[in-house]
């Protein structure tokens, strides 16, 4: 094709013409005169020559994609926000249906089918997390924190919420978004709790910062260095005390073993539904969940989309429907509760068909091989010279190794040379002293796959 085409950015003079004339305008430039002329690019773009064909534009893109390296073809031991989870073959097979993926607001039919499946993963979230009230998942576990958050400081009316110094910068970082700037009417102080050596929450620093100004003390248990929580309770009791609300921030997948965050006495829990049958993507394959009591005043303030169930006038017959659909942004655009999307609602169905394979047995059973083999990991990582593991601290899934002479980047560019994506680089993160690094052990992995990865990293050290 050596024309570009008439509705492109880039089209023939011709085309441009007809569009300025129906805008007013005699040319682009005019069209953008708010631009501040310091703003515009003063030299040709240097674009590389116009391919001739879909079938060079498939070959190069496989090139480019080519030069990537995947968790499939190499050892991952990588976790921090997503993470290498078995993926049962029903889960694609469901979720790769074309009913599901052309159903998100279509005809009654196809939308009554939908919603049962959307019902049952806010059903099974529900019962996980011993809650009553879910809505539908929002884009990450970072969305679902600041959309609890900012659900808490309408209910109390309040605008500091404390959170641990020791958090996924990730998900810090989508909060104070969320938080908004200080300049705005709504904005919330984010106040960082101390976080002691022993990974938990300072007892001692909380009880000077929470007081009746606090909208909500949020928490999480696996913390993001994998530190479970000794006195979840103890903390909801101390926000609750005061009248703030106790959100506990939970991965999914380890409540199988761990207590629920509705038996002990969270008021929301949120976290990610990628650990529930979701492949690792970049930029789509998160999201995230927001669980509460089934209460009005929490239910009134859920910016997600909501899924109730109701008899039909036949008996014996259900049917399932949206709720509360005016208080989100898609019933009240701008005034809505807040902004909220649809990017992860098919993730919804593969999550629900996950949860319906594994039943309550499944989350045991992968949740006491997660502890064993992760456990198993670190103590033979720890016994290696030149780096420790604390093994004191109690954890789930992810555990924190430190090097005592080497640099984290030249311990993984030596696994990366023998296949291996190692831990993630927290060296001067908070919390972190030295050069240290979070590595993610999980179902997938195999005794095989941990010495492999001992192996390695004895060699690198």
């Amino acid at each position: 094709m050596t024309q570009p085409h008439p509705w492109m950015a880039n089209a023939v003079q011709e085309t441009k013409d007809e569009m300025m004339a129906a805008l007013g305008v005699s040319s682009v430039e005019e069209l953008f005169h708010q631009i501040p002329a310091d703003h515009l690019t003063q030299r040709p773009f240097d674009l590389p020559r116009q391919l001739a064909s879909e079938t060079e534009l498939s070959r190069h893109l496989e090139d480019l994609l080519a030069k990537n390296e995947n968790a499939a073809d190499n050892l991952c031991f990588l976790g921090a926000g997503a993470w290498p989870h078995y993926v049962p073959s029903i889960c694609d097979e469901i979720a790769g249906r074309y009913e599901w993926q052309t159903s998100v607001f279509g005809s009654p039919t196809s939308d009554h089918g939908r919603n049962q499946a959307w019902f049952e993963f806010t059903s099974q979230i529900g019962a996980l997390v011993e809650m009553d009230f879910v809505g539908l998942p929002v884009y990450s576990w970072g969305c679902a924190i600041g959309h609890g958050v900012r659900m808490a400081a309408r209910m109390t009316g309040r605008s500091r919420v404390l959170v641990p110094a020791v958090m996924d910068p990730e998900r810090l970082a989508v909060l104070r978004t969320y938080c908004g700037p200080s300049e705005m009417e709504r904005h919330l102080d984010i106040v960082e709790v101390a976080v002691g050596a022993d990974g938990l929450i300072d007892r001692e620093d909380l009880a000077t910062k929470l007081d009746d100004t606090v909208a909500a003390l949020y928490f999480e248990t696996p913390s993001y260095h994998g530190v479970i929580e000794s006195d979840p309770a103890g903390l909801c009791q101390a926000a609750r005390a005061v009248g703030a609300e106790a959100i506990a921030g939970v991965d999914p997948i380890s409540l199988g073993v761990l207590e629920a965050p509705g038996a002990y006495g969270a008021t929301m829990a949120v976290g990610p539904t990628q650990p529930l049958g979701v492949h690792m993507n970049c930029g789509g394959g998160v999201g995230g969940f927001i669980a509460s009591p089934d209460e009005e005043r929490y239910a009134r303030e859920y910016p997600t989309l909501n899924i109730s169930i109701a008899e039909t006038i036949k008996e014996g017959e259900y049917g399932f429907g949206l709720t509360l659909f005016h208080q989100s942004s898609y019933g009240m655009r701008d005034e809505g509760k807040d902004w909220t999307g649809n990017s992860v609602y098919l993730w919804a169905v593969a999550n629900a068909a996950y949860m319906a394979a594994m039943g309550p047995e499944g989350f045991r059973e992968i949740g006491e091989l997660i502890l064993a083999r992760s456990h198993r990991a670190a103590s033979a990582i720890d016994a290696l010279p030149g780096c420790s593991v604390d093994l004191e601290r109690p954890f789930f899934k992810e555990f924190v190794v430190r090097f005592d002479r080497a640099r984290v980047a030249d311990v993984n560019a030596a696994l990366r040379a023998q296949g291996i994506f190692g831990g993630k680089d927290i060296s001067g993160e908070p919390g972190i002293d030295g050069q240290a690094a979070l590595f993610c052990v999980t179902e997938v992995h195999t005794d095989a796959d941990i010495d492999r990865l001992v192996a390695a990293l004895k060699e690198a050290l």
